[in-house]
């Protein structure tokens, strides 16, 4: 998460047995999830962390310690650990900076993604639901609650819903790709989609 732009991509579906999901992503790295994610995505559990960038760290420790109002250096400080999959130390500076910008949707759901990577499910969809107060066409927000119903709740129907809203609200983006896989996925994983019967 080096970037505000955070878009999981989805690579298939779980339901029941896991078919191969591979979440976690920024821009164009593919980053798959920490071993301390909730069931199913524990088996990418033998993958070696990425480093953290101590640099960078220290860097924007000192803005802050010049600047203890800089919500911007703040939430960059969260995304290097979210990079680093270090998700209890991401999600005190991803607090951090919405108490100080706390109409900022990307950093809101940044903080509802690394929720769900330390396995409070609960509190990762009420963090989204915060992101949609900000900006009830949060594109990203929606794609990643839709990963937690279905992962975190095992609700394919409101997974489906939230990816349907996805792709009505930005057909061309990449959230809407991601979210069209995940759809594909319910499909793969017999999981009816409205209107049809299983097998139809």
């Amino acid at each position: 998460m080096k970037t505000e732009s955070i878009v999981f991509a989805v690579a298939g579906m779980c339901f029941g047995v896991i078919l191969g999901w591979v979440i976690g992503a920024q821009q164009s790295r593919l980053s798959a999830p920490a071993a301390a994610a909730p069931a199913p995505v524990q088996q990418q559990s033998a993958r070696q962390t990425p480093p953290l960038d101590e640099a960078r760290v220290q860097a924007l420790m000192t803005v802050i310690k010049n600047d203890p109002k800089n919500a911007g250096a703040a939430l960059q400080l969260g995304n290097t650990y979210f990079d680093a999959e270090r998700y209890d130390d991401a999600i005190t500076w991803y607090e951090e900076s919405l108490r100080l910008d706390p109409k900022n949707p990307d950093a809101s759901t940044d903080l509802g993604i690394s929720y769900y990577y330390t396995g409070q499910t609960d509190r990762a969809l009420q963090q989204f639901e915060t992101s949609l107060k900000i900006d009830a066409r949060h594109t990203k927000t929606m794609l990643n609650r839709g990963i937690v119903l279905a992962f975190g709740k095992q609700d394919l129907a409101g997974a489906e819903a939230a990816w349907k809203e996805v792709i009505a609200i930005a057909p061309d983006s990449p959230e809407a790709q991601a979210a069209r896989k995940g759809l594909e996925g319910l499909s793969a994983a017999g999981h009816p989609r409205p209107g049809t019967t299983p097998g139809s």
